[in-house]
């Protein structure tokens, strides 16, 4: 297996683990990201990390780099990242804040219904969408780190990227909100990223079959 991974790639819409119900997740844990060795629960926070700056995103769950738990990274930038995306200004030098959040409870505080931002994920790459509903404030309460309960109260695009993130626990995708026939649109692109994950998992299968034979 792959010591110490700069990055993790990123799984795909199609792959099942996308869809699964992630488990709860304790700081002291530790994970095993399909295809590398085992970390904690910071490592694999600080690589999820650097997975989402390279992918120039604003969020990631941890069942996006393969791990069915309770966990996501997220970023507060300077400006909405959605106004930047494809540009190539290093993202760390704008960041505001930085999120690692375990078993987060998201509570609705402000019922309206914000439809203004576009929206994309890093399993979906390359579709954008507007018009998802999102509430326009949240309060989270998480576990860091550190093991310490904390709670954070969210506004506008703060709180879309956190209602999104905590989506992905529960195998939601942004599309899934909107009408069928805007998945219906993307069918395509879609049947596409299918394949590429089908063969992603085929070939993550192929390599723990060779290690398991080495071992024997």
């Amino acid at each position: 297996m792959a010591e110490a991974p700069r990055v993790y790639p990123i799984r795909l819409y199609g792959d099942p683990v996308l869809r699964r119900k992630a488990r709860p997740v304790q700081p002291t844990d530790t994970l095993t990201v399909p295809g590398f060795s085992p970390q904690s629960v910071r490592e694999v926070a600080h690589t999820m990390l650097e997975t989402m700056f390279e992918a120039r995103g604003v969020g990631l769950a941890a069942p996006q780099v393969g791990l069915p738990v309770r966990l996501f990274v997220a970023v507060e930038y300077e400006d909405d990242e959605e106004e930047n995306e494809g540009q190539e200004a290093p993202l760390k030098s704008r960041v505001l804040r930085e999120f690692v959040m375990l078993n987060p409870v998201l509570t609705v505080t402000d019922k309206k219904k914000d439809r203004s931002y576009q929206e994309g994920c890093l399993s979906i790459p390359g579709i954008y969408e507007e018009g998802v509903p999102r509430a326009r404030a949240v309060q989270v309460r998480y576990t860091d780190l550190d093991g310490q309960e904390r709670t954070l109260e969210a506004d506008d695009y703060l709180a879309r990227v956190f209602q999104h993130e905590t989506d992905h626990l529960d195998g939601v995708f942004f599309l899934d909100r909107l009408p069928p026939a805007v998945t219906e649109d993307h069918r395509k692109e879609l049947a596409a990223m299918q394949r590429q994950a089908k063969a992603y998992l085929q070939g993550l299968a192929e390599a723990e079959k060779l290690r398991r034979e080495r071992e024997a």
